[in-house]
This record gives structure tokens, sequence and C-alpha cells, in this order.
């Protein structure tokens, strides 16, 4: 399905609850981020009814979907994430490197590693089957169109999601050529709104009003990936303040004091652990204020 720009649906009102969803930013290595706040957020009873997720954040969407919204949950990917190294998800072949740099292919690393995550871990076939609706945003490359997936193999869908251009291969899509949906809407909050959402939470990657890395990255993969984060995050941004009188937006920190790489997949647990904390006290003040009516 391709976007179209979201309808106000105005504010919820307090007799009725909301309906809720977690949108998952993209962000590579950030995405670890994700399974400290998911597990704040469980851990207070906040569950989606409803998830929404591109490229690094699809595919913590698709685990969440395809298992209990719970804490144990929540430390399954935790663990998940401390043993994931750059390899697993950016497997280097001299023969594919050698020919994508010579024209022959239009990618530089292969999927095989990210489609071995995606079996192992994700325990669905179909994106329809999952136990909460699962939406996977994606680009279409033709066109520069966001396209959202919310039926078919979810292994395909994923590896459309995370496709970044020229750097892993595009996935071809009932007629289309499908890559990472960062590239047009790295935090798709118009896509919650248009499936009915009322309370969002948003999990980024970065803090939308903080500053870029310290430095730039010198890695060919490292510059790709961080070029297409940094274009993206200037949207969200944007949106929050577009969308901010069309639902209750609850926007999660995404702390990074150590200014750790985009690609550097070694340092999960120090950003879970900063998420977490971050989270557990910007919803315990929300609470506070009232503004988080919580099951």
């Amino acid at each position: 399905m391709i976007t179209a720009p979201a309808r106000p649906i105005g504010r919820p009102g307090r007799a009725a609850a909301p309906r809720t969803a977690f949108v998952l930013a993209g962000g590579a290595a950030m995405g670890a981020m994700q399974a400290g706040m998911v597990l704040a957020l469980y851990e207070r009873g906040i569950v989606p009814d409803l998830l929404v997720g591109t490229s690094v954040g699809a595919l913590n969407a698709a685990f969440l979907a395809s298992r209990p919204p719970t804490p144990a949950t929540a430390r399954e990917l935790e663990a998940l994430w401390r043993g994931l190294r750059r390899h697993d998800v950016f497997p280097l072949r001299p023969r594919t490197l050698l020919s994508g740099l010579g024209g022959r292919r239009d990618h530089l690393v292969p999927s095989r590693g990210l489609r071995r995550l995606i079996t192992r871990h994700v325990h669905l076939e179909r994106i329809e089957h999952a136990s909460v609706p699962l939406h996977i945003i994606t680009c279409d490359l033709a066109s520069g169109q966001e396209v959202r997936l919310s039926a078919g193999p979810v292994a395909d869908a994923l590896l459309a999601a995370t496709a970044v251009p020229g750097l892993l291969p595009p996935v071809s899509w009932c007629g289309r050529l499908l890559a990472d949906g960062g590239i047009a809407n790295n935090t798709p909050l118009s896509h919650a709104l248009q499936l009915g959402a009322q309370r969002i939470y948003v999990l980024p990657t970065s803090d939308p009003d903080g500053p870029g890395p310290a430095r730039p990255p010198r890695a060919a993969v490292d510059a790709a990936v961080n070029a297409v984060t940094l274009l993206t995050n200037a949207r969200l941004h944007h949106d929050l303040a577009r969308y901010r009188a069309d639902a209750e937006l609850v926007v999660l920190p995404a702390p990074n004091p150590g200014n750790i790489q985009i690609t550097d997949f070694g340092h999960a647990g120090e950003l879970i652990e900063s998420a977490l904390t971050a989270a557990r006290t910007t919803l315990a003040a929300g609470q506070a204020r009232g503004i988080l009516a919580l099951a």
C-alpha cells in the first residue's frame, strides 16, 4: 500500500481506551535502544494494539509481533542484541564487494546474514499471522514513495525494509523494487495515524533535538548507513510538530552518551541500559502528570 498524507483523527476522549501504536524507527546498531524502551513499556503494562516499523525498527517490531507482549519478550530481544555483531548483519564477502564495485551487482553486501537472523528469531512466516498487527514500511525505488506492507512473507518484507540502497540488495515485491523504508520515512508516524492510532509511543534511535555525531564515519559501510539516517531523522522533528494535534505522542528518549557509531554493534548493552533508564524516568514522569492512562 502506497501511503497518502495522514488525515487528522482528533484527540482521543478520556472515556474510551485509545488505540495504541508503537512506532519503531530505523537506525542500524542504534536499534538496540528499542529493546530497553520496550522493556520499560512492558514493565508498566503498556502494550501495543499495532506495531509500525521501518529498517531495523521493522526487525524489532516483527520480533515483538511474534511473541507475547511481556517483559520476558523484551528481555529476549535484549539478549539477541547483546549477542549481535557487525558481521551478523553486514557480512562482507570479497566476491560480492568486487562485483558491486565493478558494476556487476546492485549491492556490496549480501543479505544472507539478515535472512538467517530473521529466520532464526522472528517466529512468523507471514506478516498477517502476527499476534499484534504488524506493518512494515519500505520504499519503492522507482517512485520514491513509501510502501506499507501488512501482508505477505515476513522475511522478504523485512529484507526490503532494511535494504540500504547500494549496500544491501533491494527486494522484488509484486512488480516493485523495494528498499529501506527509512529513505522516505525513518519514523513512520503518519502510517500509525492512518491505521487509527490515537496514542503513539515513538521509539526513535536518535534524539530529534540532539546534536549529530561528534565525528563523521570514515569506513564506506558506516558512511552509507550514517548518511541515510542523517537525511531521514530530520523528518522526525517536522512530523512531531505536524501531528501533535492529531494524536497523543509519547516520544521516548534515545540517549547515546558514548557517541557510539551507527554500525558499531559491539556496544548494545550500553545503549540498552541507557535507553531503559531514560524510558523508565520519562514514563514515570508522564504518569505523575496524568499524561499516561496506564492499563
